[in-house]
């Protein structure tokens, strides 16, 4: 079986990249996600806010796959304001269990100069598992 594209439905389309890939064994590799919403458009200008769209766009492409957060092994975390996150940490994880609940996968987080889409403040990247 080959990689499968996953795009939730009603989403804009994705243009030079998959939000999520599903291969054969069950791994889904879930592309980077930013604080935008399905439409391609930043309703929050601020790190909490574009932090928990992120989560809710993993989510969204997980469910779309068939699986739930609590299939999520790993993230990878971008953040372009390491002062933001760390003067915001109970906002963080607030908004963390909105989205996650009490489940954490192995995680990662990188301080980075920029990223592509200039109103982005943060981007996340998933793998999940889904069983068949």
């Amino acid at each position: 079986m080959k990689p499968v594209t996953i795009h939730p439905e009603g989403w804009a389309p994705a243009l030079g990249y998959a939000n999520g890939m599903l291969m054969a064994d069950g791994t889904l590799h879930i592309g980077g996600q930013i604080g935008w919403n399905r439409d391609k458009v930043f309703e929050a200008h601020d790190f909490i806010g574009q932090m928990e769209q992120c989560l809710q766009n993993i989510a969204e492409v997980v469910r779309a796959a068939g699986g739930e957060v609590t299939d999520i092994g790993r993230l990878t975390w971008f953040v372009k304001d390491k002062a933001d996150y760390v003067a915001n940490q109970r906002a963080i994880g607030e908004a963390y269990r909105r989205v996650m609940g009490k489940h954490f996968p192995a995680m990662s987080m990188l301080v980075i100069k920029d990223l592509i889409e200039d109103e982005a403040l943060i981007e996340i990247e998933a793998t999940a598992y889904i069983r068949s």
